[in-house]
């Protein structure tokens, strides 16, 4: 039992960047400082796809931005290729999930980006790149969107395993559930996996479909669907899907909401035009009931189902270090249990802290300076350090 040996990394999509030279200044900006308060860092590059075909262009430009990724002092393992445009333009919401997983653009961009990876990686190290969750639940798809993503996932798989064998790197895929995606819940990413195998058995690919397509474990996320984190975690080794990535987020929760208005009041604070606010309630009779957006209304004027309910739970990523942020409480709880399963796994999965929320927090809470992103990030990556290292002590591993 024991958890990644690899250093500790943060998202950089919390950062903007549609050019090698933005990514490259928000490295200088944000993550050589970060490293210089919290030590050795492994930087979790998000690479937009304009980012990735500049790269691309030639030889020399990716070997030139590995060496100042060397030369900056920070290593690189792990991918976030998620969002494929511009993840900090005025509305993202629903658009995050294009293009879907039917689509040959999301499948060469996703290749695109473990050819960079291939270059980045330290020797004898594995990489992943984490990646949508097929598609967005709400939007029309085809009958056969479910069998035209299987197809295109193990033909991903098989240009993965073409690029180990030419260059000895070895890179999994990371599909990441997230609520209200065609894959949410574990029941549902499990079912999908079979349908791959599946697949792949009878395209003589199985291996290496399972050597190179598993998940992104986003704890928020499962924790918004009233999940219970640790029997989930337990459930997708026990199915044969394996946990590449695991993002170490937490999620706003709002208790008692019918008799907590300043805890609703403080949430109404946290509806924005940027991102989808996914919100989930969970009743006294055990069902959870949902809303696809945080909204002023739902926060302030909820139905009754909402406003009778024991619990919600906000698809909003909150700094990992909070337990609470003043009326409102986090799922930082769900999240020390998923680390201790995660550690009693028989492999470690790559971990990284994704809060890429910060610029979108309410006035209070957000940050407004260079220094100040950096001293929040540094605060999350020194509490996870301690975090994970009080699991480790207590389930034997080792770090």
């Amino acid at each position: 039992m024991s958890l990644s040996p690899l250093p500790l990394s943060y998202c950089t999509n919390v950062h903007p960047g549609q050019t090698v030279a933005e990514v490259e200044r928000g490295l200088d900006e944000f993550t050589v400082p970060v490293r210089g308060n919290f030590g050795p860092l492994a930087a979790g590059l998000w690479l937009a796809s304009p980012v990735i075909a500049e790269l691309l262009k030639s030889p020399e430009a990716l070997r030139a931005f590995a060496d100042g990724v060397a030369k900056r002092g920070l290593t690189c393992h792990t991918l976030n290729a998620f969002p494929y445009g511009d993840f900090h333009s005025k509305r993202v919401k629903e658009n995050v999930y294009i293009p879907d997983w039917t689509q040959p653009a999301r499948l060469n961009y996703t290749v695109g980006c473990a050819a960079v990876l291939a270059e980045l990686l330290p020797e004898g190290v594995e990489g992943s790149i984490s990646t949508v969750p097929l598609g967005f639940k709400p939007f029309e798809h085809p009958t056969d969107f479910m069998s035209r993503c299987v197809t295109t996932l193990l033909e991903c798989a098989r240009q993965l395993d073409r690029l180990h064998t030419r260059t000895g790197r070895l890179i999994r895929l990371a599909i990441e559930p997230e609520p209200i995606c065609v894959l949410e819940t574990t029941p549902e990413a499990i079912a999908f996996f079979d349908q791959v195998w599946r697949a792949a058995a009878d395209a003589n690919v199985l291996d290496i479909a399972r050597r190179h397509l598993g998940l992104c474990y986003d704890v928020c996320h499962q924790a918004v669907e009233f999940e219970d984190v640790p029997a989930s975690i337990r459930a997708l080794d026990a199915a044969g899907v394996r946990i590449n990535k695991v993002h170490i987020t937490c999620a706003l929760q709002l208790d008692q909401p019918a008799t907590n208005n300043e805890g609703r009041q403080a949430l109404a604070k946290y509806g924005e035009e940027r991102y989808l606010h996914q919100t989930f309630a969970h009743l006294p009779s055990g069902d959870v009931i949902r809303q696809v957006d945080l909204t002023d209304s739902l926060a302030l004027q909820p139905p009754p189902e909402f406003l009778n309910a024991d619990t919600w739970r906000i698809h909003f990523h909150v700094p990992v270090d909070a337990d609470s942020l003043g009326p409102l409480n986090t799922t930082r709880a769900d999240l020390k249990l998923a680390l201790a399963a995660v550690a009693r796994l028989n492999y470690a999965p790559h971990l990284e802290v994704e809060t890429y929320t910060w610029q979108v927090l309410p006035d209070s809470r957000r940050p407004t300076g260079a220094s100040t992103l950096v001293d929040g990030l540094t605060r999350e990556l020194v509490s996870t350090r301690a975090l994970l290292k009080s699991v480790s002590a207590d389930t034997g591993g080792k770090m």
